[in-house]
């Protein structure tokens, strides 16, 4: 089990900015590629961004492209996501996950092995 704790959630209008953090305990998180999926009310989870191993490689949803930025420093054993320039779309509890499997599609939820508790990011308008 790798534990995940996210932090950094909450409210804030519409244009401003919030940075989630996703702690990992154990001594595997330079193994795991992380990613972060959010769900907003009556809808399914979906990808927001993943982030490799060593930090080289970025991906994220054609919705938050520009605006957001994951980022990973192995030796706090710690993933963000920066968020700025929020909507009232971007309204979701955002969860943390990450994953073991190597050359995997990381936008797909069910690659991954482990999963944070979510953080509730409410952008107002």
């Amino acid at each position: 089990q790798v534990p995940l704790v996210e932090s950094g959630g909450g409210l804030v209008q519409a244009g401003g900015s919030l940075r989630l953090s996703c702690a990992a305990s154990g001594d595997t998180f330079n193994s795991l590629r992380m990613g972060w999926f959010r769900q907003a009310p009556g809808k399914a989870r979906e990808f927001v961004s993943a982030i490799s191993r060593s930090g080289s490689g970025t991906y994220y949803a054609a919705s938050v492209k520009s605006r957001f930025t994951i980022s990973r420093d192995n030796a706090k054993n710690t993933a963000y996501l920066q968020m700025n320039s929020l909507k009232p779309e971007d309204t979701a509890v955002y969860f943390c996950a990450a994953t073991l499997r190597g050359a995997t599609d990381l936008t797909n939820e069910n690659q991954y092995n482990y999963w944070g508790q979510g953080t509730q990011v409410t952008v107002s308008s």
